[in-house]
């Protein structure tokens, strides 16, 4: 940039550059103190007609500059929820119904699904092509291109270590699908690797958020002493979570023991909390079960029929926000607590006894 130069008498002086808010030559501008572009203490008034002229360019150029610092930050905060999808095969539902959350009932949270990968690239390009979201190569490149990660393979929960071994070491805020893992120490393996590399992590069923919950709090100071869920599903491996997940929002991560009354597709968990409280989970997939579930409090008991058609909306909803809020709020220890469970109904011994749930 060339200087600007003004006559000082015989001397010639450097004056910087103006800025567009500058006044114009002769309006108000003089030397003080050997510096160019300050008012003189000698010049001349402004004068009614070249104040308001003055004030009404700055205020122009401050409301410009305000509009475009804030159409920057809206930008910027579009641009930084952009959410990627990890999964073993993207053509699931889960996928799809956290997809179609995104982009219709929970648009105005302004959250994006820019880009996916999945383990068999084949099924997962064919969906991204069919949904038009972008198909990346490798965890590393779609990294560059969000700023969270949803782990899905629903179905698949043994994947679940491997592709979080993908993505966590980028240390960004990742939600894991249910269920979290195959069992306790895999689920131990995954939370520790999140600590290590410093990236919050979170975990969850849809059955978390339904109106179960939500009547419970009304309930308040009651407590519940006694919880029954009751679910259906496809299989007990995929499906017991459910209704185990509505149990332990309510009564909490303090499980102390559980026994199982049959096998297959006709599976009752019995489970014992600190406290005395107690409760029953009965899962009986290949059969018409909605999910449901009834509490007992000191003075009566109240069955609720879960109401489905919002849940995977609202667990959704409470995955953003943890994105949002870049950490948990779901209490760990149930995360833990239901992997202890599931541990347990698969251990032999709880078929004839109880079998402790030890912490430690």
């Amino acid at each position: 940039m060339q200087p600007a130069y003004r006559e000082c008498g015989q001397a010639r002086v450097t004056a910087p550059q103006r800025t567009s808010l500058a006044l114009p030559e002769g309006e108000g501008r003089g030397e003080r103190d050997g510096n160019v572009g300050y008012p003189a203490a000698s010049s001349l008034p402004l004068g009614r007609r070249g104040f308001l002229r003055t004030l009404s360019w700055v205020s122009a150029g401050t409301a410009l500059i305000g509009s475009r610092i804030q159409r920057a930050a809206s930008l910027a905060a579009i641009q930084s929820r952009r959410v990627g999808f990890v999964d073993d095969n993207l053509e699931n539902y889960h996928a799809n119904v956290f997809l179609n959350a995104l982009r219709g009932p929970l648009n105005d949270k302004g959250f994006t699904v820019a880009g996916c990968v999945g383990l068999r690239e084949a099924e997962g390009r064919a969906w991204a092509q069919k949904n038009a979201v972008t198909y990346f190569d490798t965890a590393a490149a779609l990294n560059e291109a969000v700023d969270f990660f949803m782990v899905l393979a629903p179905s698949t929960p043994e994947t679940h270590l491997e592709l979080c071994r993908r993505v966590l070491p980028f240390k960004k805020p990742t939600y894991v699908d249910k269920t979290f893992a195959p069992d306790l120490a895999t689920a131990q393996e995954i939370l520790a690797l999140a600590d290590r590399h410093g990236a919050a992590i979170q975990t969850t069923s849809a059955l978390r958020y339904t109106n179960v919950q939500e009547q419970v709090k009304k309930l308040a100071p009651a407590k519940v002493e006694h919880m029954i869920t009751w679910g259906g599903g496809g299989s007990f491996a995929e499906y017991a979570i459910h209704p185990l997940e509505l149990l332990i929002s309510v009564m909490g991560h303090e499980t102390t023991a559980l026994m199982r009354r049959g096998t297959g597709n006709r599976s009752q968990l019995l489970i014992d909390f600190a406290g005395e409280r107690t409760g029953v989970v009965n899962v009986y997939p290949q059969s018409n079960t909605p999910f449901a579930a009834s509490v007992t409090t000191e003075k009566a008991t109240y069955y609720m029929a879960v109401e489905s058609s919002q849940i995977f909306v609202n667990n959704a909803s409470a995955i953003l926000n943890f994105f949002l809020a870049g950490k948990p709020n779901i209490d760990r220890r149930q995360t833990l607590a239901l992997m202890r469970l599931l541990d347990a109904a698969k251990d032999p011994r709880a078929l004839k006894e109880f079998v402790s749930l030890s912490v430690a």
